[in-house]
């Protein structure tokens, strides 16, 4: 099973706002770059996640977990976009901070630390261990 990372701006959409929605979860829409619809197409049922705090706090907080896979995205008036439905599986006991993450060995090669702008990003299963051992999960 593939990993993921998934970016929100906590004043639009934060950790609390998604474990707010429960079992139910919600859906991940609004993504409008190419290479991270092609990551939005990748993933699968039952693929987890972190849940990552961006521009305020870039922490990952949490682990959230793939409920339904690609579909259109509501919101995309091209019909080019999709999404996936998310839900939230637990919070980390600590956060990971993007400053942390930059000098944890064995992250470097990491997409966040490389390429932070892309909002829809895998995590290697090597990069999920250390971030998870790193929050305490």
């Amino acid at each position: 099973m593939a990993h993921w990372l998934y970016k929100s701006e906590p004043s639009v959409w934060s950790w609390d706002s998604q474990v707010a929605e429960g079992a139910k979860g919600t859906h991940w829409n609004g993504v409008r770059n190419h290479v991270a619809k092609q990551n939005l197409m990748a993933m699968k049922k039952g693929e987890q996640g972190f849940f990552y705090h961006s521009n305020e706090g870039k922490a990952v907080v949490g682990i959230v977990e793939v409920i339904r896979e690609y579909y259109p995205d509501h919101t995309d008036e091209t019909g080019r976009f999709g999404m996936v439905d998310i839900k939230a599986v637990k919070p980390f006991k600590r956060p990971v901070t993007l400053e942390a993450i930059k000098k944890e060995p064995g992250l470097d090669t990491m997409i966040l630390v490389n390429n932070s702008r892309l909002s829809v990003q895998p995590v290697t299963d090597e990069e999920w261990a250390i971030i998870c051992r790193m929050g305490g999960v």
